[in-house]
């Protein structure tokens, strides 16, 4: 299994790239927003890879990120989502937006993927809807630090990536979605109510996004 593809960009495009990694070329297939964000022609770079393996055809699928990894194997699994509407959904919502529209069941945000109807974005929140909360919650974790190009055993220039390191809104939706799973509330809820909080302008920390989803929470009169 490949997991992860570092090397020098030799050919870009709007949906792969090839990657020269010591004298051999991989082409990754990656989202439109993936490729927006990579380096030019001739410079470094790395992304997670999935490997897609059938009869008679091996293709590799590349991601800035672990937890936009975790979302394409997600997506995967839903019935009538292959790997290139996951590519396409993946390109119009980013890894955090997917989470966010799964969690509030806005199955519209999905739809808006090239390629992606009605039926199949409202299928996707469905199935996923209790899935998604764990991957939410681990955000942090998923989303790392890519390690430098290694070439001939000396470290060359960092590799550059579309989501370098974990953000801090990143930090936030999953320190919050594990606070209120721990607090006793269901992974499914938790999520919709921290997805919902994040739009308030206030919620600039954990606190305050706990505080703001325990609100939407509270039993309504």
């Amino acid at each position: 299994m490949i997991g992860r593809i570092a090397g020098v960009i030799v050919h870009r495009a709007m949906d792969h790239v090839m990657i020269d990694v010591r004298g051999v070329g991989y082409i990754v297939h990656v989202s439109a927003r993936t490729a927006q964000s990579l380096p030019p022609v001739g410079q470094a770079c790395a992304l997670y890879t999935d490997l897609l393996v059938r009869e008679d055809l091996l293709q590799l699928f590349g991601f800035p990120s672990l937890l936009e990894k975790e979302w394409h194997k997600l997506l995967t699994s839903v019935q009538g989502i292959g790997a290139k509407a996951s590519l396409a959904i993946l390109g119009t919502l980013g890894a955090e937006g997917l989470g966010r529209a799964i969690a509030l069941g806005d199955w519209a945000a999905v739809k808006a993927a090239p390629g992606v109807g009605p039926k199949l974005a409202q299928r996707v929140v469905l199935e996923l809807k209790e899935k998604a909360p764990s991957v939410m919650a681990m955000g942090a974790e998923l989303t790392v630090d890519m390690a430098e190009v290694v070439e001939d055993g000396q470290p060359s220039k960092p590799a550059r990536t579309p989501a370098p390191a974990a953000t801090p809104k990143t930090n936030f939706t999953a320190e919050a979605i594990s606070a209120l799973t721990n607090l006793g509330y269901a992974p499914s809820d938790a999520a919709g109510a921290v997805a919902q909080a994040g739009d308030d302008p206030a919620s600039t920390d954990t606190a305050k996004l706990i505080r703001a989803a325990l609100r939407l929470l509270a039993p309504k009169d």
